[in-house]
C-alpha cells in the first residue's frame, strides 16, 4: 500500500520521483528555481481580498467602522 502514483514535474512535465528527491514536487533544481521566479515576479497570485489600505482610508478611521 506504500506505492505512490507517478508524478510529473509541474514546470516541465517530465516524470519526477518523490522518494529521495530534494526538489520535490519538481524534477530538478532548475524547475524549482523557475517556479520560485514566477512567484517572485507575481506571475502566480493567491486569490483573495486585497489587504492594501488606500490613503483615503487612513484619513478618517471612523468611516471604516
Amino acid at each position: 500500500m506504500n506505492s505512490r502514483k507517478p508524478m510529473t514535474c509541474p514546470i516541465c512535465k517530465k516524470p519526477a520521483s518523490w522518494e529521495g528527491n530534494h526538489w520535490r514536487p519538481f524534477c530538478s533544481e532548475r524547475c524549482q528555481l523557475i517556479d520560485l521566479g514566477a512567484w517572485a515576479s507575481e506571475e502566480y497570485r493567491v486569490p483573495g481580498q486585497s489587504l492594501l489600505v488606500t490613503p483615503s482610508e487612513l484619513d478618517d478611521p471612523e468611516d471604516q467602522q
